[in-house]
């Protein structure tokens, strides 16, 4: 019988912690991964500032918004310019990779809005059911 040594991960084992696939996923399945590639998407072949980002992702903090675009650069699906101005413009521009990424994001998008009336029912029968009873 072959056994793995615990310091190596299986590809494809989303339970492993340290799974490569894992650590992929859990990068690429956030909000605001989703909202940078589909507005990078909808500039595509150009490019889009920092500041037009955000703009156009309402509620993402300064913060949380260079997170996300830092590891979409180091990952490879996003690339970054900056122009050598005061200050400094920075654009954002979606790989072959990146934009190869919003065709299923566009497919859970729309999974989404599909089932959305179906969930919302789900939510409103369980907060129901958690609701003390009003005759008690």
């Amino acid at each position: 019988m072959t056994t793995r040594s615990a310091q190596t991960p299986v590809r494809g084992d989303l339970f492993d912690r340290e799974c490569p696939t894992r650590q992929l996923l859990d990068r690429i399945g956030t909000k605001w991964t989703s909202m940078a590639v589909k507005v990078l998407a909808q500039a595509a072949p150009g490019e889009v500032r920092f500041a037009e980002l955000r703009r156009r992702m309402p509620g993402v903090s300064q913060k949380m918004l260079s997170v996300t675009l830092q590891n979409l650069v180091r990952d490879g699906l996003v690339t970054r310019r900056v122009e050598p101005t005061v200050p400094p413009r920075v654009h954002y521009r979606l790989t072959e990779l990146g934009l190869s990424l919003e065709v299923p994001l566009a497919a859970l998008r729309s999974w989404a809005e599909d089932h959305m009336a179906e969930i919302d029912h789900a939510n409103a029968v369980d907060d129901a059911r958690a609701e003390p009873s009003a005759t008690t």
